[in-house]
């Protein structure tokens, strides 16, 4: 077995700075060959022992170093911020009561069909169509019907013919009746033809009614004036007696049909206001006509029928939203905008003595233009943020100042006396 070479001393190791920062670099032997090489051996372990060391007391260094930075100076404070302080106001209010409903037509008339089997030749209005009483919607062919008129008016003719021969008749019987030329039977048989002859003749004048009443039907008019709803007429159709034609609103006049609960039912009278909202933003007024007698089992909710000024928004069948005003009524309130709403719930941030604001939770009502009813949460005395209140968090600084003088139209120029 070859003998091992004798292991040279250790290098002392090097010292270097990283980043400003002192660092000793530890320098190792050589590597004795692997194949002698056994790092547990007693010849080796001082060395291991001492590079461990080494890099033990560089990290240590480097800390200790750290430490000793001086710490980053801290955030600044946050800058207060100006805002307006406002005061809820005690004013009036008016009470409303919301409702929801449809839009239907006051009264609609269905127009149909009086003739039987007739065909349809003309059809003169359309869905939306105004129209006037009295005018022609519609004509069925008449041909059929003028012939049988002309029958009928022939055949009272012939009546009126056959009657006046039945009194020169009965008359001359009359006449020979104290004579005795004729017998009391014979003359009773001409008085008797006169009477048939007068009742055939009244049966052929019904007759001729009911042929011009025919030819009457033969023209469809409008039985009031309104709008045209529906149409369901289509010409060629040969239709039975009975079928609708058209549906007519009558005069044109809409109603509003709020469902109302039963218990709010005694607030409301004929006479009330209300107001529709049948597009956000658009608003009409209308007056309660009636209240319903009976009370739906089923919802519990009663119908109010609203008479409606003619208007372009609105539509039978359409839903709508309204408000029956129920009076006036005391209300503490302030402006919209120093209100916020996040969550599903209403803040104000109040503002206290020291200048810090407070989010407050409050609960809302009515509102009347740009303010709106605080119902609960908010004392009468308390300041709060006019605007912006959603730029600021719960323990902010502001600075309060005061609010710009609103600006007003200018007024009609002073006279200037001469």
């Amino acid at each position: 077995m070859a003998e091992r070479p004798p292991s040279s001393p250790a290098p002392a190791p090097a010292r270097r700075r990283i980043h400003g920062l002192p660092f000793v670099v530890p320098v190792f032997p050589p590597p004795a060959p692997i194949r002698a090489m056994n790092p547990f051996r007693p010849a080796h372990l001082p060395a291991l022992a001492l590079a461990t060391a080494a890099v033990l007391a560089s990290i240590g260094l480097a800390g200790a170093t750290r430490a000793a930075d001086p710490a980053p100076p801290a955030a600044a404070a946050r800058t207060a911020l100006t805002v307006t302080a406002v005061q809820p106001q005690r004013g009036e209010l008016v009470r409303q009561l919301p409702a929801n409903g449809s839009v239907a037509a006051w009264q609609e008339a269905s127009i149909g069909t009086e003739a039987n089997g007739l065909r349809l030749t003309e059809v003169l209005v359309n869905v939306g169509d105004r129209v006037q009483r009295g005018q022609v919607l519609a004509r069925f062919a008449a041909e059929t019907v003028r012939a049988e008129a002309a029958q009928i008016r022939a055949a009272v003719a012939e009546a009126e013919a056959t009657l006046a021969e039945a009194r020169a008749n009965a008359a001359r019987a009359r006449e020979l009746q104290t004579t005795g030329a004729l017998s009391q039977q014979v003359i009773a048989q001409y008085l008797t033809a006169e009477r048939t002859a007068e009742a055939r003749l009244e049966a052929q004048r019904a007759a001729a009614e009911h042929q011009a009443l025919r030819l009457r039907q033969t023209t469809v008019v409008a039985p009031d004036a309104g709008v045209i709803s529906a149409r369901s007429a289509t010409v060629g159709a040969v239709l039975p007696a009975g079928q609708e034609l058209f549906r007519l609103i009558r005069q044109g006049r809409l109603e509003w049909r709020a469902e109302v609960p039963a218990a709010d039912l005694g607030a409301l009278a004929p006479g009330q206001a209300v107001t529709l909202s049948p597009a956000p933003g658009q608003a009409v007024t209308g007056r309660v006509r009636m209240i319903a007698p009976t009370v739906d089992p089923q919802t519990r909710n009663g119908l109010v029928y609203v008479d409606l000024p003619a208007s372009p928004l609105l539509r039978a069948g359409m839903f709508a939203r309204g408000e029956f005003a129920l009076g006036r009524s005391s209300a503490l309130t302030l402006p919209q905008t120093a209100v916020t709403l996040r969550d599903g719930f209403h803040y104000v941030h109040r503002i206290g003595a020291d200048g810090k604001v407070a989010e407050t939770k409050v609960q809302v009502g009515r509102r009347d233009g740009e303010r709106v009813e605080v119902t609960a949460g908010l004392a009468a005395d308390a300041r709060v943020v006019a605007s912006g209140g959603a730029f600021l968090a719960d323990g902010d600084t502001v600075r309060v100042v005061a609010a710009p003088p609103a600006v007003r139209p200018p007024g009609p120029a002073a006279s200037v006396p001469r």
